[in-house]
């Protein structure tokens, strides 16, 4: 099963962001299941916010997966969507 995490970053959260990012990326190579991700821009060319698709068994599983990333242990998140998704093209 896919699933969708559409997470979107607190007001003026950059630095939480970069501080946290070579761990976040360490724990996507580490957890093996992320089958695409990737930063939400703002219009200032930021990063505000990320798109992760997980290959996993379960909704249970996306959702463990989501509160053990790095970017969500330090708080970086102001909102966290989980929604199975089912891939048709790519």
């Amino acid at each position: 099963m896919r699933y969708a995490l559409i997470c979107l970053d607190k007001p003026n959260a950059l630095q939480t962001r970069v501080d946290n990012r070579a761990a976040h990326l360490a724990y996507i190579q580490e957890t093996g299941v992320v089958e695409q991700a990737g930063p939400f821009i703002d219009a200032a060319g930021q990063m505000c916010g990320s798109l992760v698709v997980l290959g996993v068994g379960s909704k249970a599983d996306a959702e463990a997966w989501a509160s053990d990333d790095p970017y969500a242990k330090a708080g970086l998140f102001q909102s966290v969507m989980i929604q199975e998704w089912k891939r048709v093209i790519g």
